[in-house]
């Protein structure tokens, strides 16, 4: 079986061995991606190909930098709702700076070079963190980001947390600047997935997608033809406590980060290679082989991403 992570969060320091400001291990994001994309020879399956998800206009620097530097890995640019500060105009108070938009522009334009960027990301609405960010700045940073969805026809890679139908309204709205999408990271309600669905986007799930029996009746309902798999990892994994934690067969050697050791997964830290976890856990709510559902979330991916 064959993977493709649609959203791993690999700049962040956990993979550097630093946890809350502090040094536990060393760096072991290699030993991470080994474990993903080269599994052992008698492993059932192996992560394709991993998308790095960027949240800033630096992270989307360094995420092409990491995806060029490594087989199997590619990048997103784009700045998270809870970023869009960041994007602002410091000579006209409430406006983007167009110069930032067109250096997002240009980061996607050199990394399509060679087919490394592969969506637009992580972009939409946080209304669970206002106080990072406040909401009219994320709506305009969100619109605001729609022009490089125009010029380059890449798809959107779409975070919505807390919003009421307010993200679904904007891209109602403006269904005509960009191509395709994904909501990531779907934790929401049936309706709301309903109502993505009929703009034609894609709905991803993780570990937080599979929480709850109310989330699992959720995502039995999602039809597999418009479904994403991903970890965003180092978050969203599933744990004991979570009701599709059932559904889970596949485990791996783990060890607290404070007794980390050479080979194993760290505890509370997700990797890619969890993602055959949210497959076991899918498959089960929809009374599905996991192979089946590999495989059709392998061709949407594909597709969403144009990977050849």
């Amino acid at each position: 079986m064959d993977f493709i992570e649609i959203g791993g969060n690999l700049l962040d320091d956990m993979y550097k061995g630093v946890y809350r400001g502090k040094e536990r291990h060393p760096a072991d994001l290699d030993d991470v991606l080994q474990r993903a994309l080269n599994p052992p020879n008698d492993a059932s399956y192996r992560v394709h190909k991993i998308v790095v998800s960027a949240g800033s206009l630096s992270e989307s620097r360094e995420a092409l930098e990491l995806a060029r530097s490594k087989d199997g890995l590619y990048s997103t640019v784009g700045v998270h709702p809870t970023r869009c500060n960041e994007l602002m105009d410091e000579s006209s108070p409430g406006q983007v700076s167009d110069d930032l938009i067109n250096s997002l522009i240009r980061i996607c334009q050199d990394g399509m070079t060679d087919g490394t960027v592969r969506a637009i990301g992580e972009l939409g609405l946080d209304y669970a963190r206002t106080q990072f960010c406040s909401v009219d700045v994320q709506k305009a940073g969100f619109l605001a980001q729609l022009r490089v969805a125009e010029v380059t026809k890449l798809p959107l890679f779409l975070h919505n947390r807390d919003t009421g139908t307010d993200l679904l309204d904007l891209l109602k709205e403006n269904r005509q600047r960009f191509t395709k999408g994904v909501v990531h990271s779907f934790d929401d309600t049936a309706e709301l997935a309903r109502a993505f669905l009929d703009l034609d986007l894609y709905i991803g799930v993780n570990g937080c997608s599979l929480k709850t029996d109310d989330n699992l009746e959720v995502v039995k309902g999602l039809p597999l033809d418009r479904l994403l798999l991903e970890t965003d990892c180092p978050w969203c994994d599933i744990r004991a406590s979570h009701a599709g934690f059932e559904y889970v067969k596949t485990k791996y050697p783990t060890k607290q980060e404070k007794k980390y050791e050479k080979g194993c997964c760290v505890k509370g830290r997700n990797e890619p290679c969890h993602i055959i976890q949210v497959a076991e856990v899918v498959a089960g709510v929809k009374g599905l082989s996991v192979e089946e559902v590999a495989a059709a979330c392998y061709r949407n991916s594909m597709d969403f991403f144009s990977f050849e």
